[in-house]
């Protein structure tokens, strides 16, 4: 099987609500708005986040993006309003840090995921 593009999607109770929060995380706005209840961004050629109006499983995401250096991410969300827990380790490389949107979809930023 082929995949030609991997679609993370974050059901949110309130959309409008939710873009302004994912603008101040990404630090832009939504690449296309294909209809009122949907905001995509398109983070790489092949990777699109998905943030849709779904009261009934609004919170239910766990959204893991890999960054090139977590300590400037980390800084650009500081100097947005957004704050993260503390900075974790797993494995020999791997340094993470979480939030939660407003309806706590975690979102997890990842530096050097892969070793």
């Amino acid at each position: 099987m082929d995949i030609a593009r991997v679609l993370m999607v974050a059901p949110v109770g309130r959309v409008e609500e939710a873009v302004v929060w994912y603008e101040r995380l990404l630090g832009r706005p939504a690449d296309t708005r294909p209809m009122p209840s949907l905001a995509d961004w398109h983070l790489t050629a092949s990777g699109w986040l998905q943030v849709f109006e779904d009261a009934e499983h609004a919170g239910s995401s766990l959204l893991n993006l890999e960054v090139p250096d977590l300590d400037e991410a980390l800084a650009q969300l500081k100097e947005r309003g957004l704050h993260t827990g503390p900075v974790q380790t797993g494995g020999t490389r791997t340094r993470f840090a979480s939030l939660h949107d407003p309806d706590g979809n975690r979102v997890t930023l990842l530096e050097n995921p892969v070793a």
